[in-house]
């Protein structure tokens, strides 16, 4: 990650890619996500997608400061499918993101050692598959003033080109700024020298 308030993720799913081994089949998939009900849903997708599979095998990562991850063999040998998969999420360096393997048993048995180069192999390949792309970390600001002020808030908006995620004109003026984390600290100071106008940090 070049900078502490970027980081990197997947744009949308990934293509399905196969890799096979001595007659098993292994599928793999990679998703964005941001919470653990896209895991579920992915995941609910892929088995009635995938239905007489024998296994699938997933890890995921979200969030930037504070992280959570998963790795899950779904049946296969301990370690053997999902840390593969997660070694993989972290040797590309991405963040909220899923990756599934699911594996179709081809009759003869692979080996622990066979299995994570199956499952690791599978996890790279839908990511190589997967359109990377970088993102800013951003704190969203909420900005409540009188109408006669507003116009010092819209000017800023503009002269920064910051994001309005949501506003609300009514007795009073409130409106839901996104900043990208480095700039966020001088915008809210600036805005806190606007009379009338009261600001603070809203929590994701």
């Amino acid at each position: 990650m070049k900078n502490k308030d970027t980081y990197l993720t997947i744009g949308s799913p990934s293509e399905e890619i196969l890799f096979k081994d001595r007659n098993s089949k292994f599928f793999g998939y990679a998703f964005p996500i941001s919470n653990e009900e896209h895991v579920k849903r992915h995941l609910k997708a892929l088995k009635n997608k995938h239905h007489s599979a024998r296994h699938w095998c997933y890890a995921y990562q979200f969030g930037v400061d504070t992280v959570s991850y998963r790795a899950n063999d779904d049946g296969e040998p301990n370690n053997s499918a999902g840390m593969p998969i997660y070694g993989q999420i972290q040797s590309f360096g991405v963040t909220n993101v899923l990756v599934v393997v699911v594996r179709y048993f081809g009759g003869t048995k692979l080996g622990v050692g066979g299995l994570i180069n199956a499952y690791r192999t599978a996890a790279q390949w839908a990511l190589e598959a997967s359109n990377i792309i970088e993102k800013t970390i951003n704190k969203r600001i909420l900005v409540i003033c009188p109408y006669e002020e507003l116009n010092k808030v819209m000017r800023l908006i503009k002269e920064r080109n910051l994001n309005i995620n949501h506003q609300e004109m009514d007795l009073e003026c409130k409106i839901e700024i996104e900043v990208r984390l480095k700039d966020s600290e001088v915008i809210l100071d600036y805005l806190k020298t606007l009379q009338n106008i009261n600001v603070k940090y809203l929590e994701d």
